[in-house]
């Protein structure tokens, strides 16, 4: 009986995982939809990423005029943080960091924004990669409620994981067991907002 590649079905493992924060600047604040709620998440993640011992890469797209991540996440733990103006995360400074920091990749969690064009062609170059994809649907966001819909809608078409920041540290703790699992419970006391969580893959674009 063949074994199918995990990774593939969605499972996690931290050694062979790596965190993406994708473009999470203060400027983008009265724009973005659920801004809070994404910053929120991204704290969630970069605190889980210490007890996992997972590495946390940080893109800020055209900082010279854009401006860089918020004040309200603290970057100083992160693993790269790094300039771009592709909209796309995965540039050649990314890759070769990657690929010396977690040299048996095999999973990556990407979370920012805008879900629509960033986050998407990260996700399609990630993919690209044959690297499994999961995208946090209480992590990213757009200006337009309708292009975030969608673009959730498109990453599982594509063959992306979309999935919650709790589902997807529970897979990383796997067991109770785990020497992190009394902080990683205390980061997930609080639940996804349903009306930016769970509502977002129905047939209620608006």
């Amino acid at each position: 009986m063949a074994v199918r590649n995990i990774f593939k079905l969605g499972a996690l493992e931290a050694p062979k995982t790596a965190f993406l924060l994708c473009d999470i600047q203060e400027t983008f604040r009265p724009h973005v939809k659920h801004f809070g709620e994404v910053v929120k998440v991204a704290n969630k993640m970069l605190q889980a990423a210490k007890a996992f011992q997972i590495p946390v890469y940080i893109s800020e797209q055209y900082p010279k005029g854009l401006g860089h991540t918020t004040k309200d996440i603290n970057v100083s733990d992160a693993a790269l943080v790094y300039e771009k103006t592709k909209f796309s995360m995965v540039t050649p400074e990314l890759q070769e960091k990657l690929k010396n920091d977690v040299p048996d990749l095999k999973a990556v969690v990407l979370f920012g924004i805008e879900a629509h064009v960033c986050i998407e062609q990260t996700v399609i170059d990630l993919l690209n990669e044959d690297i499994a994809v999961h995208v946090l649907a209480d992590g990213v966001s757009s200006r337009s409620l309708m292009d975030r819909g969608l673009a959730l809608q498109r990453f599982q078409s594509l063959g992306c994981f979309v999935g919650t920041s709790e589902n997807v540290l529970f897979k990383l703790l796997k067991d109770k067991t785990n020497p992190s699992f009394k902080a990683i419970s205390k980061l997930n006391m609080a639940p996804t907002p349903d009306e930016f969580g769970a509502k977002t893959l129905d047939s209620k674009i608006n």
